[in-house]
């Protein structure tokens, strides 16, 4: 049978973490943690579950989690955020499968978020992620937010039970969240040179709400719902913007 490491990143996650690593200890062979210096109570309670703790100014998701896959002891590598945790369902099938894990393969789980006060089934669901990979073949982005795993010739496969994601407790909390990853998102396009024009903004943001509310059907998940696919609008609106403006602001300078 493989062994498994389970590879998580963290930051003052003292509310959520420990559920995270309850739900994979029936699974993994090893925890790893790197933090990022919190300054709550996330690393006593890490400390319960794992003496695999490493400490590491952010440098960026992709990039952190990499450091993580560098301290597993195990080829195979499974990763979670704090906020999430494995369903019996998917325990279950991450069971099942030890036995026979290839490498040609990464594996996928799906995403369930509960939002402030219910279920997403919608709008944000079945969100597959690729969460299941060797190390040996397969890496995080080095991107600074919406780091993604290589799957270049690989095989995915589609693992049953949801990754339960316990995302936003309150509006506020979503609304900090807008604002610090559409500043990264931002640096992030004029990195990759990505053209921007004046219109950018309400194209790509217009197609988010599209594709929430009506592709997905986020309407049935109700005013929770209603609000992640105009929140997610305005994420997109303000991601574009600010690297429109930033363009501008650039070649401003230069005129100078």
């Amino acid at each position: 049978m493989a062994k498994i490491s389970a590879c998580i990143i963290s930051f003052n996650e003292e509310k959520k973490i420990e559920d995270c690593l309850k739900s994979l200890q029936p699974v993994v062979d090893e925890i790893i943690i790197v933090d990022s210096n919190s300054t709550d109570g996330t690393l006593d309670i890490a400390r319960k579950y794992t003496d695999k703790i490493s400490q590491h100014d952010f440098i960026g998701y992709g990039k952190q989690k990499n450091l993580a896959l560098d301290e597993a002891t195990n080829d195979w590598v499974i990763s979670l955020d704090c906020d999430e945790r494995l369903s019996k369902e998917l325990q279950d099938s991450l069971l099942t499968i030890k036995d026979n894990l290839n490498t040609n393969n990464v594996y996928s789980m799906s995403r369930k978020t509960f939002y402030v006060y219910r279920w997403l089934n919608h709008c944000w669901y079945p969100d597959r992620k690729i969460r299941l990979f060797n190390k040996t073949t397969n890496r995080w982005s080095d991107d600074n937010v919406h780091e993604s795993i290589d799957i270049k010739n690989m095989e995915t496969t589609n693992l049953n039970g949801d990754i339960l994601h316990y995302s936003f407790d309150d509006l506020s909390d979503h609304l900090k969240t807008i604002d610090k990853f559409t500043l990264i998102g931002a640096d992030d396009l004029l990195k990759k040179g990505k053209r921007i024009s004046v219109i950018s903004p309400i194209t790509h943001a217009s197609w988010t709400f599209f594709k929430l509310y009506i592709l997905k059907r986020g309407f049935l998940d109700g005013f929770a719902g209603l609000t992640v696919s105009v929140l997610s609008y305005m994420h997109v609106f303000i991601k574009y913007s600010r690297a429109y403006m930033a363009q501008k602001s650039q070649a401003g300078n230069l005129n100078r």
